[in-house]
């Protein structure tokens, strides 16, 4: 049989010790107020798939456990590491201390595009992706380091906030792999 789909027992899963092991993309996701408890758990799944560092969940971003949450996360709230944190400008500042750049997904003024973005090696990443109907909040865009745009070349200029994840660290991932 010609390009056989593998069986799940040929995909070379890693075990949650084995994740929490695992050396980690230098990424951190922040969601500012996500309202779908879908979307949270489809952050989970793609951040589980990239070995993404840790999510912050922030205002009334949903957190885990809970059913819808559960339902697309497929278990990887518990392989994911994830914190709460009420104030998202708190969590900013406190990582940008920390040396890591904060960059918030948005289409805005001096954004530069996904596709031209260079990640500085040995720099730690945080990205932060916002409201599915308000996006970012202003004052959580001007206390970035930068903002990343996703380029869209059709009618709607909008992105599913799971998409836009996808998208933006499949980019970042394949860059820093890249640059190894």
């Amino acid at each position: 049989m010609q390009n056989r789909k593998l069986k799940n027992s040929e995909l070379d899963r890693k075990t949650v010790a084995e994740f929490k092991e695992a050396s980690k993309t230098p990424i951190i996701v922040i969601l500012d107020n996500i309202r779908s408890l879908n979307n949270i758990g489809s952050v989970f799944r793609t951040s589980d798939a990239f070995l993404i560092e840790k999510i912050y969940l922030c205002g009334i971003t949903a957190q885990p456990p809970h059913k819808d949450i559960q339902k697309t996360a497929l278990g990887a709230t518990d392989t994911v590491s994830w914190e709460y944190a009420e104030d998202i400008l708190e969590v900013v500042t406190r990582l940008q201390q920390e040396g890591v750049q904060v960059f918030s997904i948005e289409q805005a003024e001096g954004a530069i595009m996904l596709d031209h973005f260079k990640p500085e090696k040995e720099k730690k990443l945080a990205v932060i992706f916002g409201n599915e109907v308000k996006g970012v909040q202003q004052k959580v865009v001007s206390a970035s380091d930068g903002i990343i745009e996703i380029p869209q070349l059709g009618s709607k200029h909008s992105l599913n906030i799971a998409v836009s994840t996808g998208v933006v660290l499949w980019d970042l991932f394949s860059k820093l792999k890249a640059a190894q």
